[in-house]
């Protein structure tokens, strides 16, 4: 994926969880962020069961 794509995307994930603006964001994130999409891509991702024990962690 060209770099410009990677940041677009890493923009509109920043925005949606509501970080703040891509200017306000640290470029060290940025690499977490693209990390992680690039697991997406190879199917590298959690399954519904994982992702529920990882919730009930929280659970009070």
């Amino acid at each position: 994926m060209p770099p410009d794509a990677q940041n677009a995307i890493a923009r509109a994930m920043l925005d949606m969880a509501g970080i703040g603006t891509p200017g306000d964001s640290n470029h060290d994130h940025l690499a977490d962020v693209l990390a992680g999409l690039e697991e997406i891509v190879r199917g590298d991702i959690a399954t519904p069961e994982e992702v529920e024990a990882a919730f009930r962690r929280f659970e009070a």
